[in-house]
């Protein structure tokens, strides 16, 4: 699987520029008057994990290799859509038709415009709090849309179809109070019931607080973001502060340039880190790796998935197939120098379908034909 986020703020906030520094390349139109974007732009972006070099290095050495295996990284999907106004959903600006591409993400993240650039055009409040509610409203009515197509269920209804139909009545309430989904439906039976209607408002949702460069490089990002949680209203786990600036600066630099301009600024990550890391914490993943001659690759699970679950994940078949996952940790494959070394240290277990994934297993999946 693949973690997907959907990218929306209101006009030139900083979301083209953003999603451009994210992909390392000019994929979208970053200009400075509102609806630059103005088809969806998707990208796949690799998911920064050290731990693939080190188990490349590993990899190499003991299969005896003249170079490194391939690195194959967990992937983030980002959609970034055209900005949202106030009134979309009632046809002002560009409407809410763009909001479409983005009901299959598994998360949405608003970008706040926290920056101040007379050269950039204003088109919200310029307080976040205010901003980041005009968006809100915006999905709320567009989920409100998708409510009022629903038809109550005719003829021989089953108990199922019943239960879900007053599901969908509680949220059309709901929704006429400004209320989002998952204030109203937090049963977790009644929201697999209505997963199918990709109710946006039903989606975690981060936020990236786009701010000025030198106000990211003079105060600390917790800082930061305890002082956002406060203005905006959401808890500070949901906050990541970001520099769209300096992420596209970023994007232009080496490995080693980006890790030594971050640590002149006083930061640790940068704002895709801390992006996808949080994504990650929201939406409760992780990532189990592999390592061999053919790859070394991080694949992504859901915290709690199973041996099977996770084996399924490489190739559906592999559930019907499955034997038993040999698993080494990933600081005991290191220290012992690979699978070799790990098996004769006792350090590789052979664990059963119901095994549970942990966060850095090195897995090798055995296979019945």
């Amino acid at each position: 699987m693949s973690l997907s986020i959907g990218i929306v703020g209101l006009p030139n906030v900083g979301k083209s520029t953003l999603f451009n520094a994210l992909l390392q390349k000019q994929q979208a139109l970053a200009a400075n008057y509102p609806f630059a974007t103005i088809e969806p732009n998707v990208g796949v972006v690799p998911v920064p994990d050290e731990r693939l070099e080190k188990l490349a290095e590993i990899t190499k050495t003991e299969e005896k290799m003249d170079r490194l295996p391939p690195l194959v990284p967990a992937t983030v999907t980002f959609t970034d859509i055209a900005g949202i106004v106030k009134g979309a959903s009632q046809g002002e600006g560009l409407g809410n038709k763009f909001l479409s591409h983005i009901r299959e993400a598994d998360a949405i993240v608003m970008v706040l415009r926290a920056f101040e650039d007379e050269d950039v055009v204003l088109t919200g409040s310029g307080e976040t709090g205010e901003d980041k509610e005009t968006l809100m409203t915006e999905l709320v009515l567009a989920d409100m849309q998708t409510i009022e197509k629903q038809a109550a269920p005719k003829g021989k209804v089953t108990p199922a179809a019943m239960k879900r139909w007053q599901v969908i009545e509680r949220l059309r309430a709901g929704f006429d109070q400004g209320k989002r989904a998952d204030s109203i439906v937090i049963d977790g039976e009644e929201q697999e019931m209505i997963k199918d209607l990709c109710l946006m408002t039903m989606k975690p949702i981060l936020y990236a607080i786009n701010v000025d460069e030198a106000e990211l490089s003079s105060v600390k990002v917790e800082e930061l973001g305890s002082l956002y949680s406060q203005r905006i209203g959401v808890n500070q786990s949901q906050i990541v502060i970001i520099s769209a600036k300096i992420e596209a600066e970023l994007a232009e630099m080496s490995q080693l340039e980006q890790k030594e301009y971050l640590e002149s600024l006083g930061v640790t990550e940068s704002g895709l880190e801390r992006l996808i890391r949080v994504g990650y914490g929201t939406l409760g993943l992780q990532s189990f790796l592999t390592a061999g001659e053919k790859e070394v690759r991080a694949w992504t699970v859901r915290k709690g998935s199973s041996a099977v679950e996770a084996a399924g994940v490489i190739h559906t078949d592999f559930m019907k197939k499955f034997i038993k996952a040999e698993v080494v940790s990933l600081s005991d494959f290191i220290e012992q120098g690979g699978w070799k070394g790990s098996r004769e240290a006792g350090k590789a277990r052979q664990e059963g379908r119901d095994y549970v994934m942990q966060d850095g297993d090195v897995v090798e999946f055995k296979i019945g034909s």
